[in-house]
């Protein structure tokens, strides 16, 4: 099975399995059936990609009420540290952290459910990220929380003086004061 779970619930690692030959390589980056056949029920709607540099750190957003997202995130070219952040209330790991390295080498893809704050921070010269959600963005229904919160105290794995954030997300709120 593609699947690996983590220490957070419903918060998966997929990891294709990839074919190489004298040509390349193949592999399938989504197939509903094997995702079905895993008990993951989920119907994108929207594929978004990004293209940052190293040190850019996006994050950490999430979508709320009936706007809410679920994503599967990948990258396509380059190296990112992604992380994802549970504030389910009713979640025995509500407000803790995962994070993982995910890249153009090893394939592998987050499935971030609905119910947390995501985000990513590029570790490579550049990288182009790309993601699926199961629901269309709503301005109206976004939020955040900031990346440096002490209380998640996230280990971002990079020099946080160093990296390069949107006047948007530096100004997020503290986990606690959020509104998911």
């Amino acid at each position: 099975m593609p699947f690996i779970n983590t220490p957070i619930p419903d918060l998966l690692i997929f990891e294709p399995q990839i074919w190489h030959d004298d040509r390349g390589y193949f592999f399938e980056s989504y197939n509903q059936k094997t995702w079905e056949d895993a008990g993951v029920h989920v119907d994108f709607v929207q594929d978004n990609q990004a293209r940052s540099m190293l040190g850019v750190l996006r994050g950490l957003h999430y979508q709320t009420g009936e706007m809410a997202q679920a994503k599967l995130v990948r990258v396509l070219e380059g190296e990112v540290l992604d992380v994802a952040v549970d504030l389910r209330p009713e979640s025995p790991t509500y407000g803790q952290w995962y994070s993982i390295r995910l890249s153009a080498e090893n394939k592998r893809q987050l499935f971030v459910p609905r119910g947390f704050a995501h985000g990513y921070l590029v570790l490579s010269e550049l990288a182009e990220f790309a993601y699926k959600c199961d629901n269309y963005y709503s301005k109206a229904h976004e939020g955040g929380l900031r990346y440096d919160d002490p209380r998640l105290n996230i280990d971002w794995e990079f020099d946080l003086t160093q990296v390069l954030v949107s006047e948007k997300d530096r100004i997020l709120p503290f986990f606690g004061a959020h509104r998911y």
